[in-house]
């Protein structure tokens, strides 16, 4: 490790970089040595100089953060990135950290705990912004608490069972039914896995039977076509 800790930041906003850099610069111990305008320019950079730390945000042109991340990790994986940005959505949470991100701070973080990112992602440690940090917490205590996903026997197309009773209608088994109401009521895979407490692909498998039994394109068609068949009467 060098005797300062060498930081890119990448951001295509001019201004933020200038905030950052003027922040960074009142350290003693840290130095910019280099600014990205996109993704691309930041693993080119990183490549190049050899950062300690890269300051990366998110939504970049050319090329994405999460993109960067990864060939940075990939080629770089000496240097340490940490995500800056905006958003908090805990889809970007994870994939930051599924990437190799080794922080998350959000752009509204004081200046002192930028700073603690930056050292603290110097010595390899990982931090996160605190509300960040208590969110996923929170999300894995819940998913702590439900009950084992379900693998299911389930044969393609398989032998009618309790089926709606319906003239010309096509016969499904009773999961099938609890499949395509949920269908009917909006319910993505994950949120009906969720409810009948079944793997996703195993519902995934339902629905494939359901649209080649009603001979549907897609679960719109589907839904609509059981609608007029009245096999959704009691949804």
């Amino acid at each position: 490790m060098s005797e300062y800790i060498r930081v890119i930041l990448a951001d295509d906003h001019p201004v933020v970089r200038r905030g950052l850099a003027a922040i960074v610069d009142l350290e003693e111990d840290i130095e910019v040595v280099g600014e990205a305008n996109n993704g691309a320019e930041a693993v080119a950079l990183t490549l190049s100089l050899q950062p300690d730390v890269v300051l990366m945000d998110l939504k970049m042109p050319v090329l994405d953060g999460l993109e960067a991340i990864k060939q940075i990790r990939a080629e770089a994986p000496a240097t340490r990135v940490i995500i800056l940005s905006t958003f908090a959505d805990d889809d970007d949470v994870y994939a930051g950290i599924a990437a190799g991100a080794r922080g998350y701070l959000l752009k509204d973080a004081p200046p002192d705990q930028l700073i603690q990112f930056i050292r603290a992602a110097y010595r390899g440690e990982s931090l996160l912004h605190p509300g960040i940090a208590a969110r996923i917490l929170d999300r894995f205590s819940s998913l702590m608490t439900q009950p084992a996903p379900v693998e299911e026997k389930v044969e393609l197309n398989p032998p009618p069972e309790n089926s709606a009773d319906i003239e010309g209608a096509p016969k499904f088994t009773s999961r099938e039914m609890e499949v395509l109401k949920l269908l009917a009521q909006g319910a993505r895979n994950k949120e009906i896995a969720e409810t009948l407490i079944i793997a996703e692909r195993t519902v995934k498998i339902h629905v494939g039977n359901i649209l080649a039994k009603l001979n549907a394109n897609n679960r719109t068609e589907a839904v609509t076509m059981a609608l007029k068949m009245g096999l959704l009467s009691k949804v």
